[in-house]
């Protein structure tokens, strides 16, 4: 499972990497993903909306067994 969820924060990584930040997949525990949103996403006000909206929603339709995703601070 956990690399299926690399496959998919490769494909959005670029993304991410053009405003300046990046993903860091942390570990896969029971169906949730935790993963740390560093460079300019760290901190950033649009990072919930990106992590939910984007990351989040890429990742179950791909993975359906993952039931969230998390961030961890920094």
């Amino acid at each position: 499972m956990r690399e299926r969820v690399e496959q998919v924060i490769n494909r959005i990584r670029p993304a991410v990497q053009m405003d300046g930040g990046d993903i860091e997949l942390i570990d896969v525990v029971d169906g949730l993903v935790k993963l740390r949103l560093v460079g300019s996403c760290s901190g950033c006000p649009s990072s919930t909306m990106t992590l939910k909206m984007g990351i989040e929603r890429a990742i179950r339709a791909e993975v359906p067994e993952i039931t969230g995703v998390e961030a961890i601070p920094s």
